[in-house]
């Protein structure tokens, strides 16, 4: 069966390979991005034999959700359907939280956060229509939002699978320069180390990003390395991932034992 995939943030990294995996699947793709002329050349980059089974549609996720609802019907209007959302665009500022503030994370948020939720409710009427769908997220700023998803669209037969990358060797992900906007004399060694730590990822990740969206379009057509396994709901990609997910849920667990009799002993006498 041929699906047809929304998915934004297009023309580089995460996205640009899923968009080429997907048509090598024979499934259709609509492929957004903020900028047409870099769509333009997506499509361009495509083989002629796939080409028919791609579509562009600009927009920018923070257009906000009565613009974006316009689009996702004009999105289903390409083939009469949208049976797959990937919610892949996103942006990092990279800064310390006290020096950047509550405006540097609302500028982040306002992409990685309500961008994605906007684009969400104004795609999820087209997923519901169709009495079935899949939902995915890259972004960890939405993972809280991606488990209630899971939750509020099971029985609507809506899958949802919150992808955890690693650093993988994508265009541009360490674009953004570390936040210097507001110096605290107190952080400068923190700061220093930091964006030294930042600036010495680009360009060394062992990621591979074509094959991880190979991996997340096996999953959604239950191929390949997805096939006879359940629905994993979270996806842990890249071997420093597995690591700090296992640290963190080591950490996490060692309190709980710490702590037990504490925990378990607050309820109404």
């Amino acid at each position: 069966m041929s699906r047809v995939w929304l998915i934004t943030g297009t023309t580089s990294g995460f996205g640009k390979r899923l968009v080429h995996s997907v048509l090598a699947r024979g499934d259709r793709v609509i492929a957004t991005a903020r900028s047409q002329d870099k769509l333009d050349g997506l499509l361009k980059d495509c083989d002629a034999g796939v080409r028919d089974n791609l579509r562009t549609l600009q927009l920018d996720i923070t257009e906000g959700e009565a613009s974006l609802r316009e689009k996702a019907d004009k999105a289903a209007a390409f083939w009469g359907q949208i049976d797959v959302l990937v919610n892949n665009a996103g942006i990092g500022f990279p800064g310390l939280l006290e020096e950047g503030g509550s405006a540097l994370l609302r500028k982040q948020y306002d992409t990685n956060v309500f961008g994605v939720m906007d684009m969400t409710t104004a795609v999820l009427p087209h997923l519901r229509a169709r009495k079935e769908g899949f939902y995915g997220s890259s972004k960890a700023a939405v993972h809280a939002l991606t488990e209630t998803l899971t939750a509020e669209l099971a029985p609507l037969n809506i899958r949802v699978l919150l992808v955890a990358p690693g650093s993988f060797r994508t265009e541009g992900i360490f674009g953004q320069k570390f936040f210097t906007g507001n110096n605290i004399a107190d952080y400068d060694a923190m700061r220093e180390f930091s964006s030294k730590i930042v600036g010495s990822f680009a360009g060394k990740e062992k990621g591979d990003p074509k094959k991880a969206m190979e991996v997340v379009v096996d999953i959604v057509r239950g191929e390949g390395v997805a096939m006879g396994k359940p629905w994993p709901g979270l996806l842990v990609l890249g071997e420093d991932a597995e690591v700090d997910v296992r640290a963190k849920s080591a950490k996490t667990l060692k309190v709980l034992d710490e702590w037990k009799e504490i925990t378990c002993n607050v309820n109404l006498d």
